[in-house]
């Protein structure tokens, strides 16, 4: 039996899941709720609902799936930080799930062989993408790319999925391109799927957040940490 839980905080939901895996099969119980913004106050109390309706405690628990990004830098900060909170004082692993392959994942139950194109609207022009290929494996590194310039590399057999799907199709003028989904994050169970299927490298989850924030904090004369 493996019990997992998962978190995602990347966007304006905050979502909580726990995964029970054993031999007949797997048992679900998730929350999500779209709150925009104080995940740090809503995570927590979300996660002891969800544990308690599943009949789950701390120490039940196998492993911890989070997503890491591309997302807001806030969010991202408070999921990751009570994940690695976890894992640490458990002493189990803890798999970050990138939110473009999340997507993907969804996108692939329908892709019926076709690459897939994971993009989300990132600022002003700018688009946050990764590629997969025929059989769902990442075709190169997650990136943050101009708009016209991703529409340029858009080939008719793709499957676009997220938030930008259907402005880059409408851009790149290919009929054969589909759009397949809309969201900005996966699914809470995709995100749990994926973190129980993963293989634990021992390493904590890291933010994948592309580009720099928007906002810097001022110095006041202090030397800049690296």
């Amino acid at each position: 039996m493996t019990r997992l839980l998962a978190i995602d905080t990347a966007q304006a939901n905050c979502a909580v899941a726990v995964l029970t895996l054993t031999d007949r099969g797997e048992t679900l119980v998730s929350r999500s709720e779209a709150i925009g913004r104080g995940h740090a106050e809503a995570l927590m109390p979300m996660i002891e609902a969800v544990m308690a309706e599943a009949g789950v405690t701390f120490a039940d628990l196998d492993r911890i799936a989070v997503t890491c990004g591309p997302g807001s830098f806030t969010g991202l900060r408070v999921g990751l930080s009570v994940a690695r909170g976890f894992a640490l004082v458990r002493q189990i692993p803890a798999i970050g799930i990138s939110v473009l392959d999340g997507l993907a994942a969804e996108a692939r139950a329908e892709a019926e062989g076709r690459p897939v194109l994971a993009v989300l609207e990132a600022r002003e022009d700018e688009i946050y993408a990764a590629f997969y290929d025929e059989t769902g494996h990442p075709a190169g590194e997650p990136e943050v790319a101009l708009r016209h310039d991703l529409a340029a590399r858009i080939t008719p057999d793709m499957v676009l999925t997220g938030s930008a799907a259907p402005a880059l199709a409408e851009a790149c003028g290919l009929a054969g391109v589909k759009v397949h989904g809309t969201a900005s994050v996966p699914d809470i169970a995709t995100v749990a799927r994926l973190g129980a299927a993963a293989q634990a490298t021992g390493l904590p989850p890291v933010p994948l957040y592309l580009r720099p924030p928007d906002a810097k904090p001022q110095l006041k004369g202090r030397i800049e940490r690296i």
